[in-house]
């Protein structure tokens, strides 16, 4: 009888590991920057006119699929385009989302640059197309939609020129002429 007990423990023992383990499987997975969508929704600043939507969406690599859809906007113009330190678009102007997001310190800089030569809230510039519309699409490598960076609750500015890139602190775009608070898109 002892050599059967003794012989079934370890049997037990496995058994209880296997039930362990289905009971962690069968737990849903926390929520990882994978499978995150943020959205800003673009209002006029400045009585300019221009709206639209950016989306932020995270990619299985780290890094994050930007597009936006923007009107209003003066025929043939380059206009700057950036995150904003503040979730505020209440002053006309928008002048209450704060400076550009950069959590880092660095300097301002072009999207494609590292995060040591870029603000993370730096994504270069949008191009009208045809009649006041711009579409924009591209992978950053810089952005975060989770963790202690995270974009979530900061502002997207469209500005009325172009990013020069090198200007600091802002690469001179002028003024703001929308402005949209991101928020996580419910899935």
């Amino acid at each position: 009888m002892k050599s059967t007990l003794l012989l079934s423990l370890p049997l037990m023992i496995a058994g209880v590991a296997c039930q362990s383990g289905d009971k962690e499987q069968a737990q849903p997975a926390p929520q990882t920057e994978v499978d995150a969508v943020y959205s800003a929704s673009l209002s006029p600043a400045n009585q300019s006119g221009v709206s639209g939507t950016v989306e932020f969406s995270s990619v299985a690599d780290g890094t994050v699929l930007v597009t936006a859809v923007v009107s209003g906007l003066e025929s043939g113009g380059r206009f700057g385009f950036h995150v904003h330190e503040f979730g505020d678009c209440s002053a006309p102007d928008a002048s209450s989302a704060g400076g550009h997001y950069n959590p880092m310190g660095s300097p301002h800089g072009a999207p494609g640059n590292p995060a040591t030569e870029r603000h993370a809230g730096d994504l270069g510039n949008l191009e009208e197309l045809a009649e006041g519309v711009a579409e924009f699409e591209s992978v950053d490598s810089v952005i975060r939609l989770t963790g202690e960076q995270t974009i979530e609750g900061k502002a997207v500015i469209v500005h009325s020129g172009a990013d020069d890139f090198v200007t600091q602190p802002t690469g001179n775009a002028g003024k703001r002429l929308a402005c949209g608070v991101i928020v996580r898109k419910v899935q």
